[in-house]
């Protein structure tokens, strides 16, 4: 490098973010991710062996994939490629990979590929790699903040070790933070932070380290200097420099899925509070309120059922309410619908009574109706036979009567099997009686 490159690579770095410049260059330097990089972890063996093979860092923004796509860069004695696949391009890999192949075999070397974003290939660039990760030309390392299962191909998939990262803790970003103010190339020289600046800036980083150490430098900024030159970043700062903590939440991706996920769990697990503070959290994103009221529609009759009957009323008139007067009051609606079937006696006998008839309709596709249970409806129907026998339930006290309604075979199945729970108790009971009437009929069988 001459003169002129190197300065013009200081000036870049001079002015990148802060985020960029403090990045550590080894393991010891690595904040966060334990569970990977910890003393006797798996990535971390596999990093100081240098036994790299194919890998995939998974994880929010902001958790180190990159940064330890760097370091591995810094340790390993591969040959090592950098791609981004938001601005690369086939005809880029097949490049790097023919040079793989040729270092391979002019100098044993191993080539390490990193590719970040990998969710931004495209089929065809990702079929592009699979034969020279098959057969070993390439140890490809991908970052992608999206999940793998939706957006990698499963050929290439079943390739890669899965490796997720996690949003860092409260206390990874206050030792980050630490690290920045102390570190002489920070440009932080003379910036304290007060203590509710520190937990402030740490809960609304979100876990992630690019967020919290950009918002201190652009708080160091605006933080008023005293007479002395030095600053005084405290909690007003902070909050001026961050504005409002974007919710981590993509409508098309983990996020959504997951944060529904949770929402579910929680009614069904008839936890109020959770069920709203997820419910909170998917409309601070924007998520469509209608989409939330169908969930909840479905949830009264696949968890709630019979349990509470009126679960389904309650969603279903939410839902009808959503739609009509939107949001923001729609929340109201929702937070109310939410509480009241997290609050409701759960029961799933519907879902499953549903689910075993349709299996055992797969089963046996050649069943026919009952001739006493056909329609008998039309001139010539008593030709036929159809509804001979039939017994008019109306016609017998109590309105039932005990004769067979499913096809030969599987008069006595039970699909729906009521729980004791809220009003199926009762149905419960009214259903053994019935099938004490039943046995009697039939002799006590």
């Amino acid at each position: 490098m001459d003169i002129f490159s190197f300065r013009e690579e200081e000036e870049i770095s001079r002015h990148s973010p802060l985020a960029l410049r403090l990045r550590p260059r080894s393991l010891d330097g690595f904040v966060g991710q334990r569970h990977l990089v910890g003393e006797g972890k798996p990535l971390r063996r596999l990093v100081e062996n240098d036994l790299l093979s194919s890998l995939l860092f998974y994880g929010p923004p902001g958790t180190g994939k990159t940064t330890l796509a760097e370091i591995i860069a810094a340790s390993t004695s591969a040959h090592f490629s950098l791609v981004n696949a938001v601005s690369s391009s086939i005809a880029e890999l097949r490049r790097i990979i023919l040079e793989a192949r040729q270092r391979l075999g002019r100098e044993g070397k191993r080539t390490v590929l990193f590719i970040d974003e990998i969710h931004r290939f495209n089929k065809a660039q990702q079929d592009a790699l699979l034969p020279a990760v098959e057969a070993g030309v390439v140890a490809l390392i991908g970052a992608t903040t999206e999940n793998p299962y939706f957006t990698v191909n499963a050929p290439l998939l079943s390739r890669m070790r899965i490796f997720p990262f996690e949003p860092l803790a409260p206390e990874d970003i206050r030792q980050l933070l630490d690290r920045a103010l102390a570190c002489s190339e920070s440009g932080l020289a003379g910036v304290t932070l007060t203590e509710d600046a520190a937990a402030t800036l740490a809960a609304l980083a979100g876990g992630d380290a690019r967020v919290a150490l950009n918002a201190l430098e652009l708080a160091a900024a605006i933080a008023p200097a005293a007479d002395s030159g030095s600053r005084v970043v405290d909690k007003a700062a902070v909050e001026m420099a961050v504005q409002k903590s974007a919710v981590v939440y993509d409508r098309d991706g983990d996020s959504h899925f997951d944060t529904i996920s949770a929402f579910i769990k929680s009614v069904r697990g008839s936890d109020p509070d959770a069920a709203i503070y997820w419910l909170a959290r998917m409309l601070e994103a924007g998520e469509d309120p209608l989409f939330i009221a169908r969930r909840l529609t479905i949830l009264a009759s696949e968890d709630i059922g019979n349990a509470d009957p009126h679960g389904l009323l309650v969603a279903v008139a939410a839902a009808q309410a959503v739609h009509m007067i939107g949001m923001p009051e729609a929340r109201i609606t929702l937070a109310q619908a939410t509480a009241y079937l997290a609050c409701a006696p759960k029961s799933n006998s519907s879902y499953l009574a549903v689910e075993e008839a349709m299996k055992t309709v797969k089963q046996r596709p050649g069943d026919c109706v009952p001739v006493h249970l056909r329609d008998s409806s039309y001139s010539g129907a008593a030709n036929l036979g159809h509804g001979k026998d039939y017994l008019y339930p109306h016609d017998f006290p109590g309105n039932y009567v005990a004769q067979d309604y499913l096809p030969a075979g599987l008069a006595t199945v039970r699909f729906y099997r009521p729980t004791g729970n809220g009003y199926e108790r009762t149905i419960r009971d009214r259903l053994d009686c019935w099938k004490g009437n039943r046995r009697g009929k039939n002799g006590g069988k």
